[in-house]
């Protein structure tokens, strides 16, 4: 690594943008940990969830949730995270899933003869 990338790192770092960070894509959900830092160089993590959900009109929307964890927290933030989830392995064991679009999430698909009613047929041999 030159220094110029050494500099835009630490500028990078002190500017609170992201250090690291790692996409997990989870169905409809995508988890985001993201190391950023700030302007004294301590680092923490944000944790968001983002889930995609479609408008009424077709368009895409994504519901973001956010979580900030500070290193004076990890270890107890790990020890409660991995309790619960050693919990829910126990107690629920997996099961497979079949997700389905619900109803009214569904593409309104027109079938060929109904799409023919909005055109008129036209002879393009006798123009």
């Amino acid at each position: 690594m030159y220094q110029e990338d050494f500099d835009n790192q630490s500028a990078q770092e002190h500017s609170g943008d992201d250090v690291y960070s790692k996409p997990v894509r989870a169905g409809k959900r995508t988890y985001f940990f993201d190391v950023k830092a700030t302007k004294n160089n301590d680092y923490y993590l944000t944790i968001t969830e983002s889930k995609r959900r479609i408008e009424k009109d077709g368009r895409f929307a994504y519901d973001k949730h956010k979580i900030f964890l500070y290193k004076e927290d990890f270890e107890k933030f790990a020890t409660g995270l991995e309790e619960v989830v050693n919990f829910i392995k126990e107690k629920c064991p997996v099961q497979e899933r079949v997700y389905e679009r619900p109803q009214e999430e569904a593409p309104q698909v027109s079938s060929p003869a109904e799409e023919k009613k909005d055109f008129t047929n036209v002879d393009f041999d006798k123009l």
